[in-house]
């Protein structure tokens, strides 16, 4: 007679998983619209894709629906939807007459991409919730194909740009791999009471957005992969090798932070001994 415990964990949960499929038929679709020279359709899907890829994760949290499957394809899900949709979006674009040189750097970010989730994965209980090793993937794509909408939009000839279009999407992909440090945002208190002025912010934001989507999404993607070089740069004494690529410990942390906490330790111990005299 079978287990009940193991009947009962048979099947996958419904509700976040059609959410990570949707995301997966997002970046999909982009790869198709790029081969048929719909490229504006193809950036906007994978923006598309994003909407879901951060709401499948918020749905099983909250329905108390996480599982080891749903981790697994949200990850297989990803590298298609912010790996291949992105590099393909944009070879297809104005990376395809560079020869070789184009799709070395389709490549390169394909490949950022997958080791980015890799170590992603291998560090989700020790790592910083407050900080992102490296680019996020879906933040880089929509770094890539922000680009592409942009230029689709406003008409520019690819060809014109092909090697800038190059080298964003080889500095995209090397900054998901780097130790550059980024603001996950997890520390905000999404639940908390906020100043009616903060709700009046977000209505303009939301209004700016709508103004030109296009340009004001990739300027606003592209700012965010330049602040983790800034944020590293300035948190650090000296910038260092360990602080730009390679492993990493528990000894790479702010020297700053390490100097102030530091201090505060000492002023604790003299207080202590002089209260004891």
């Amino acid at each position: 007679m079978p287990n009940d415990s193991s009947t009962k964990n048979r099947g996958i949960f419904l509700l976040p998983n059609l959410l990570t499929t949707a995301g997966l038929f997002s970046g999909f679709f982009a790869i198709v619209a790029s081969m048929n020279n719909q490229f504006e359709s193809a950036a906007i899907a994978i923006f598309i894709a994003m909407v879901f890829d951060g709401l499948d994760g918020r749905v099983a949290r909250m329905t108390n629906t996480e599982s080891d499957f749903g981790a697994e394809y949200d990850s297989m899900a990803d590298i298609v939807s912010f790996g291949m949709a992105p590099a393909l979006v944009m070879y297809n674009w104005a990376l395809s007459d560079l020869g070789k040189f184009g799709w070395l750097a389709a490549f390169i970010f394909v490949a950022g991409g997958a080791l980015r989730l890799a170590r992603f994965n291998t560090n989700l209980g020790s790592s910083d919730k407050r900080f992102f090793q490296g680019l996020a993937i879906p933040s880089a794509a929509a770094v890539v194909s922000g680009l592409v909408w942009v230029g689709s939009k406003y008409e520019v000839e690819p060809n014109s740009i092909s090697y800038l279009a190059a080298v964003l999407t080889i500095c995209a992909g090397l900054l998901m791999v780097s130790n550059f440090r980024y603001h996950s945002f997890k520390d905000v208190d999404w639940r908390g009471r906020v100043p009616f002025v903060v709700i009046l912010a977000v209505v303009l934001a939301f209004v700016v957005v709508a103004t030109e989507p296009s340009l004001v999404l990739f300027s606003i993607f592209f700012l965010y992969a330049l602040s983790g070089p800034i944020l590293t740069i300035r948190s650090v004494s000296r910038l260092e090798l360990k602080h730009v690529v390679g492993d990493t410990d528990d000894d790479c942390d702010d020297e700053p932070e390490k100097n102030t906490e530091e201090r505060t330790k000492k002023q604790q111990n003299d207080e202590e001994t002089s209260k004891s005299d």
